[in-house]
């Protein structure tokens, strides 16, 4: 090839948001993401209605859900996505998953023994601001599974794009790269308003 044609060929594969190859090394994962283009993030609709369970556990927790001034996107240094990734399996793996049952219906809680996917979604965001991590980056949204039900992950916005944290997986992957269908997203900024998607 001419150099022209390479540098032609270099413009468009980053105009096309080619991934660039990296040499595999100690964090050769979280390199694979790549700075995002926008299209690597959510994008927010409409305001929409709140989960009735997450307006319930707010109410009953409402440390959890105070409004944040912190940073909205987290830098994915290795160091970072590391933590990300031990904070994710952990979280997978000291959680027994049950869905919810009897007359409360959906219940969110943090910090269980036991529970289903918004308790995952809740603990991991609840251990990664414990971590230092900024509250207003990691937002739970929900949607739905290829079978139809309702699911909900802790969505992760950084400078290589929303990662998703599923309690079905401890691989990480964007949004965009998942079996899911979405619906709604909380905001960064208030946990209580929500956005369809």
């Amino acid at each position: 090839m001419t150099k022209r044609a390479v540098l032609t060929f270099t413009v468009m594969a980053a105009l096309a948001g080619t991934p660039a190859a990296y040499a595999a090394g100690p964090a050769g994962i979280a390199r694979t993401f790549q700075k995002a283009s926008a299209l690597n993030y959510f994008s927010e609709g409409r305001p929409t209605l709140a989960p009735f369970a997450q307006v319930r556990f707010c109410m009953q927790s409402p440390d959890e859900c105070r409004a944040s001034d912190g940073a909205e996107m987290i830098a994915l240094d290795d160091a970072a996505y590391r933590e990300l990734a031990r904070v994710n399996a952990s979280v997978n793996r000291s959680i027994v998953a049950v869905n919810d049952s009897g007359d409360l219906g959906d219940v969110w809680q943090v910090d269980v023994q036991s529970g289903d996917c918004e308790d995952f979604a809740l603990t991991k965001r609840d251990r990664l601001i414990k971590a230092g991590w900024s509250p207003r980056a990691l937002r739970i949204a929900v949607a739905h599974t290829p079978a139809g039900e309702g699911h909900a992950v802790l969505a992760v916005r950084t400078d290589r794009g929303d990662l998703v944290l599923d309690n079905r997986t401890s691989s990480i992957r964007s949004w965009r790269d998942t079996d899911l269908r979405w619906v709604k997203i909380q905001s960064g900024e208030d946990p209580h308003r929500w956005y369809e998607l």
